[in-house]
């Protein structure tokens, strides 16, 4: 959420260009300006039709006392205190209107972010890898699958519907080799295991951004407060939810294997062929809580913890940074890892990394005290997948198919797979 001080202050033709980059109504931010000066006046005239109640009251106390007619004074004090009650309900309404706009307005973006329209405008960072050569029309990781029977969509739409499947066999182990060998990888790279719930509240939410503008790509569970995570980033990141951390217990660095659950509102007819886009799916997620001095330098260093999964798994990728039309609602800047996937002839986003400065903190009121002394202030979050599980095993499948339809396992994934070294 943005600082609505900040916002009154040079910070705004700041974050005009910021939204207007994004593509967001600019108009929004006056209409905060005035309501919060509308609530600043109520304030004031609250305040001073208290101090004329306070005068009112003892010029009443005197006049009892000294036997006097206070009919008129306490007609006065009624009308103060209508008049009050009407102030205060108007800057309730302000405050109730400002925090709606303010919670609707996405983050500013990082000046490094580039400027762009669409996904088109993305800039690519790097590239690691060969795209293999095949002396075969490589094929895509559904029909591999289901070859192999190891991937049943079939039998999940029959229990589940849409958008669902069944890993088997091997199949299964290699999901659970691909979760093994990232957790280990990433609590090996300084990162704290964690198992979060897998339900949480909308206070939780709303702290790393789900909440409001996303409510329909979340499943909810009918007649609660609680909703299915879609992501282990909103688990982690509201960890330290209303707390004063101290600040040499930064940067605190947590990652998790998490089912994730989206409902895909407004996604359809995008990506319904095979595991790319699915209501279920599993990932590896890791979150850091920064000092906001070094939460640029922890985002390279998340970003090089999500590509080395992919260069010790031999698959090859680049690295993009998004646009302010392409990056997401609560991040500063943003790079997508996009795995070589030879089947689609194409590369695929497996993990987005991104830095959400002090947005995220804010919602979710965390901050530390600084070690001089001073007032609390609030940490960036971070956050970033190491890696997207399902996409990791569809680029396995693609890139390590042979043409007579098995597939060999990469050479890491050896002790996590009890002795297989192929699919077939």
């Amino acid at each position: 959420m943005l600082d609505l001080k900040a916002l009154e202050t040079d910070y705004l033709d700041y974050y005009k260009s910021s939204l207007k980059n994004r593509g967001g109504d600019v108009s929004i931010l006056d209409q905060i300006i005035a309501l919060n000066q509308e609530r600043k006046k109520a304030i004031t005239a609250v305040e001073t039709k208290k101090a004329e109640q306070n005068r009112a009251s003892q010029e009443i106390a005197r006049l009892k006392k000294e036997k006097q007619d206070a009919t008129e004074k306490l007609g006065y004090l009624k009308r103060l205190s209508d008049e009050i009650k009407e102030l205060e309900a108007r800057q309730t309404k302000s405050e109730e209107e400002i925090k709606g706009y303010l919670a609707s307005l996405p983050n500013h973006v990082h000046k490094t972010v580039p400027i762009g329209k669409s996904e088109v405008d993305n800039k690519e960072v790097r590239r690691w890898g060969e795209q293999r050569k095949f002396s075969f029309k490589p094929k895509e990781h559904d029909e591999i699958g289901g070859r192999l029977k190891i991937l049943d969509f079939e039998r999940a739409g029959k229990i589940a519907g849409a958008r669902f499947a069944i890993l088997n066999g091997l199949g299964a182990k290699l999901e659970r080799a691909l979760i093994q060998f990232m957790i280990d990888e990433q609590t090996g790279a300084g990162y704290t295991e964690t198992v979060p719930p897998y339900m949480v509240n909308s206070n939780a939410m709303f702290g790393t951004g789900q909440f409001p503008k996303f409510r329909e790509d979340v499943f909810h569970l009918q007649g609660t407060d609680y909703h299915l995570i879609p992501t282990a980033e909103t688990p982690l990141t509201n960890y330290h939810q209303d707390e004063i951390l101290k600040e040499e217990d930064l940067p605190i660095c947590l990652t998790a294997f998490t089912p994730c659950f989206r409902s895909e509102a407004g996604s359809y007819g995008k990506d319904t062929k095979g595991l790319i886009r699915q209501h279920q799916f599993h990932k590896v997620e890791l979150v850091k809580l920064s000092h906001p001095e070094s939460s640029y330098e922890e985002h390279e260093k998340m970003t090089k913890n999500a590509e080395n999964i992919l260069q010790k798994l031999n698959l090859p990728y680049r690295v993009v940074a998004l646009c302010t039309r392409d990056i997401g609602f609560s991040s500063a800047k943003t790079y997508d890892l996009e795995v070589w996937l030879p089947g689609q002839n194409a590369y695929r986003e497996i993990s987005s990394v991104s830095n959400c400065e002090e947005f995220q903190a804010r919602r979710a009121n965390i901050r530390f005290r600084p070690k001089d002394g001073g007032k609390p202030r609030f940490v960036h979050t971070l956050n970033g997948s190491g890696l997207a599980v399902g996409r990791t095993w569809i680029a396995v499948l693609e890139n390590y198919q042979r043409e007579d339809g098995t597939v060999e396992i990469p050479e890491v994934l050896a002790p996590y797979m009890n002795g297989f070294k192929e699919i077939k």
